[in-house]
């Protein structure tokens, strides 16, 4: 059954982009002629997705505000606000949205920017119950969301694994299918009762879920994708949308 939900997580102000992100949260930031969330709602709709949730937090009504003016034909956009954005990471995001969770579903964070390419693979290559969207390079520093994988299984993740046992980044897009809902549904909620949940990243629960073997990877080698963290992104970003458009991918 195709995957019609996408659920992308928007509450962060983004500080280590200041003055940039002032007064707008990072997913508004202008990449081309549109910001960084409909950039990602645009490529989404490109791919048949039909409904895309967005978790906001900081400065929710400027991110309402703007996607009030989105309108592509077949695509309905809700938002769902996260209170505590400012005191918690992602994973709280994720538990805020956990009812949406209840079939089959797309995950993004909301500080990427991808040609529309890598859903498609993404959409057409998972088989896993859940499965991690990677890319590989040459080199990874301590800013990168880190994996290990064994063929097409994934064996850990985390910014902090060790050089020998890294083969290659999370690009912060993930598949939910057949159990992989629930099953990441009911880690969320087991983790948020530690004391340390709200400042966990949900990539710590996928990396629990992992050690169980129910995690799979899917490679974008070769396409293209940026994570907008600090002003020099933005401007990489850029360029990416140009690209893009001039090839007719925006």
């Amino acid at each position: 059954m195709a995957i019609l939900k996408a659920i992308t997580l928007s509450a962060g102000q983004g500080k280590r982009l200041m003055p940039l992100t002032a007064d707008r949260p990072k997913c508004l930031l202008p990449v081309g002629d549109r910001t960084l969330i409909e950039w990602q709602i645009h490529s989404l709709a490109r791919n048949g997705i039909t409904e895309v949730v967005v978790v906001v937090g900081f400065m929710a009504e400027k991110v309402e505000e703007r996607l009030a003016r989105v309108k592509i034909p077949g695509l309905k956009i809700r938002l769902l606000h996260n209170p505590f954005y400012a005191v918690s990471d992602n994973l709280a995001s994720c538990f805020l949205a956990r009812g949406e969770m209840e079939g089959d579903f797309v995950l993004m964070n909301g500080d990427t920017i991808s040609e529309p390419a890598i859903m498609q693979r993404l959409l057409q290559t998972a088989k896993m119950p859940i499965t991690v969207t990677i890319d590989r390079k040459d080199n990874y520093d301590a800013d990168d969301m880190k994996v290990a994988v064994e063929g097409d299984r994934l064996i850990d993740i985390g910014k902090t694994l060790t050089s020998d046992v890294t083969n290659g980044e999370s690009i912060g897009m993930l598949h939910f299918k057949g159990d992989g809902p629930a099953l990441f549904r009911n880690a969320v909620e087991t983790v948020m009762k530690r004391p340390e949940g709200l400042k966990l990243w949900y990539l710590s629960v996928i990396a629990e879920i992992a050690r169980a073997g129910h995690v799979g990877v899917a490679s974008i080698e070769g396409l293209e994708w940026g994570e907008v963290d600090f002003p020099a992104d933005v401007d990489r970003a850029n360029d990416l949308a140009r690209r893009w458009i001039k090839a007719g991918k925006g």
